[in-house]
């Protein structure tokens, strides 16, 4: 009767996010009501294992309690304090040198946001003072990466180069421009890595060249493109993008809400490449989604450029919920966590996942296994060699997350057919062996679809 009521309340006044608000008022909601470690329970008491991790967030797994009293003590001492009129809190000044500390290269200043868009937003102002103080304002167009995600705010979603994020907004802006992604399963040249590279290299150079090269004012990229699929890039792919960029004066902002804080095996998926970005983005991750919040970090020279630019004038960019106390204290708590042993953990997951996903590709509908440590995908295909994806008149986002969901497994099922990974770090060996196992039960069920056998090649 509860779940009933709440799934009724839900329907009438509920506005779910990224959703088709009368596809949900006909499917309804499904309603969670615990969670501990990799494990969530639903209104009717199923326990399934989450293998997104929330939303690729809940990093360290649930029911953590070193986290909860963190952000209780923190409550019942000073629920809140402004960073405006320069005053502040001991958590997000002890989080900020913590971060600090621990970020690649000289990204020795902070600013916290509420979540990863908003980080994405303000790092687009930022870049434009940085401009501005350098007396080149006129360096005001941003290139991304077809297939990339970098939020969902308005400036942000134009940087996203997903059509879904587009349509009926008015977005992307002209100032706002795309060079292809490196897809491999997918790129028209081919799988050969170098190709791949050098052809990015000349398309990112080409695109600076036609608009100018007065003109760039920065390049951002996802060290991993999540929701465009779990694209994995080419190794040297990042550093040489990198390279180019410093080359040709253009800020590179690397975008780790995602892969930020364990997900691909070290603390920042930059070090994978030994790459140090001029700013970068991180959330997720960063609270385990216990609390909200994001944060941008901004290299030495950013800074200097900024503050130096600005002089006495406040930088005229905040949020009331800046540097949030209670959020700082949860952050520092999880940071303390991954570093007790939970990263190690997920490097040795992240491996069993990976060797666990890759058995899957003998079956019939798999066209491609990816992913670094805990962030995967599995894409699935109806003709192998002419990479067919699944029609999409039989809806495989809906389909398949359903079936994984009757199997009692929680994974993000993309439109394209195409299956997300994203455990939490604290998974046991016999959770990821689950994983794998559900997943190919699901497989082996939507290979038995009558639908799904009339256009099998």
């Amino acid at each position: 009767m509860l779940s009933n009521s709440l799934a009724e309340l839900d329907r009438r006044h509920l506005v779910h996010p990224v959703s088709s608000f009368r596809g949900h008022e006909a499917r309804g909601v499904r309603v969670l009501t615990g969670a501990k470690g990799a494990t969530v329970t639903d209104a009717d008491g199923r326990q399934l294992i989450d293998g997104f991790a929330g939303l690729w967030c809940v990093n360290a797994g649930y029911g953590q309690e070193s986290i909860v009293e963190a952000a209780a003590a923190q409550m019942r001492k000073l629920p809140y304090a402004t960073g405006y009129f320069d005053l502040g809190a001991e958590a997000p000044i002890r989080l900020a040198a913590a971060l600090a500390d621990r970020a690649p290269g000289d990204l020795n200043h902070v600013y916290f946001t509420l979540g990863g868009s908003d980080a994405v937003d303000s790092t687009i102002r930022f870049v434009r003072y940085y401009w501005h103080s350098k007396g080149q304002p006129n360096r005001d167009q941003f290139i991304s990466v077809a297939q990339g995600y970098h939020g969902s705010t308005t400036m942000g979603a134009g940087l996203t180069a997903l059509p879904g994020f587009h349509e009926g907004f008015g977005v992307p802006y002209s100032w706002q421009h795309k060079i292809s992604s490196h897809h491999l399963y997918r790129n028209p040249l081919g799988d050969d890595p170098q190709t791949v590279i050098d052809t990015s290299v000349a398309e990112l150079r080409a695109k600076v060249a036609a608009i100018g090269e007065d003109r760039v004012a920065a390049f951002y990229v996802e060290p991993i493109q999540g929701s465009g699929g779990v694209l994995v890039p080419p190794n040297g792919w990042i550093k040489a993008m990198r390279e180019a960029c410093a080359e040709m004066g253009v800020l590179f902002v690397a975008d780790e809400v995602i892969t930020g804080f364990g997900r691909t095996g070290p603390l920042f998926a930059c070090e994978d490449e030994g790459i140090v970005p001029d700013l970068m983005t991180v959330a997720k991750g960063l609270t385990s989604g216990y609390v909200p919040m994001g944060a941008v970090f901004m290299s030495d020279h950013v800074y200097e450029t900024i503050a130096d630019g600005a002089g006495a004038k406040a930088v005229g960019h905040g949020f009331t919920y800046s540097a949030h106390p209670v959020s700082a204290a949860v952050a520092l708590e999880v940071l303390a966590l991954y570093e007790g042993g939970l990263l190690e953990n997920g490097r040795k997951a992240g491996a069993r996942l990976m060797a666990g996903l890759e058995t899957l590709r003998d079956h019939p509908l798999v066209g491609d296994v990816r992913g670094r440590g805990m962030l995967a995908a599995v894409e699935l295909v109806t003709d192998k060699v002419a990479k067919t994806p699944i029609p999409a008149a039989m809806q495989p986002a809906t389909r398949l997350f359903d079936r994984a969901w009757d199997q009692g497994l929680i994974v993000r099922s993309f439109a394209q057919g195409i299956f997300g990974y994203a455990p939490p770090l604290c998974c046991t060996m016999d959770e990821i062996d689950q994983i794998v196992e559900r997943t190919r039960k699901v497989l082996d069920l939507t290979l038995d679809d009558p639908e799904i056998r009339a256009v099998l090649r």
